[in-house]
């Protein structure tokens, strides 16, 4: 049976997913940073294999930053699903890929732009910290951790819950982990040492 299936992605299990859910359809769930390519992602790759059955035609997301926040990896995952005939809505622009069952090329143009937005924007958000931390550590407001407090490995492993899953992958390197998590090599390495 062909059906419809909304594709859902947090970027850490502290965020609040309600917004893209509709139990009226399957719903496949990724909690993991949109830098992590589509077809990287557990439950994009088994969406794109329920896609390659021929169970799954058209694929709903709440808006494209979903999809990724890099541009070149949204318009990758864009022309994929277009390649296997998927039509692919945009929910919060109300959006399809696919009309009368060929592709839609202002959906493609719109898309476009805003996967480039996406991208923008995660680079604007993480200035924004390294700007609020200096103005911080200027202040005397930022310390970092205080000298002699320790953290159980735990409490420090739970910090990191959506990045464990790809440091647990040993296709990556460190170089390529830093990029995906924005997490300092000694932080994988140690999150490695303790997994």
């Amino acid at each position: 049976m062909i059906t419809t299936a909304k594709y859902i992605r947090i970027s850490t299990s502290g965020q609040n997913e309600a917004r893209q859910k509709d139990s009226s359809m399957i719903e496949y769930f990724d909690t993991i940073s949109g830098v992590i390519p589509f077809t990287e992602r557990p439950e994009a790759k088994r969406l794109l294999e329920d896609v390659r059955s021929g169970a799954i035609k058209t694929i709903v997301v709440q808006s494209v930053d979903r999809l990724g926040r890099n541009a070149y990896d949204i318009q990758s995952t864009m022309e994929l699903l277009n390649t296997e005939g998927v039509n692919l809505i945009i929910e919060n622009l109300g959006l399809h890929s696919r009309i009368e069952d060929k592709p839609n090329p202002i959906f493609k143009m719109i898309c476009d732009l805003l996967a480039n937005v996406s991208q923008i924007e995660r680079e604007s958000i993480k200035e924004r910290i390294a700007e609020g931390i200096a103005i911080a550590k200027l202040q005397g407001k930022y310390k970092g951790r205080i000298k002699g407090i320790t953290e159980s490995n735990d409490d420090f492993l739970s910090k990191y819950k959506a990045e464990i899953k790809l440091i647990k992958n040993e296709s990556f390197s460190l170089s390529q982990l830093n990029k995906m998590t924005d997490l300092s090599i000694n932080t994988i390495r140690k999150i490695k040492t303790l997994i």
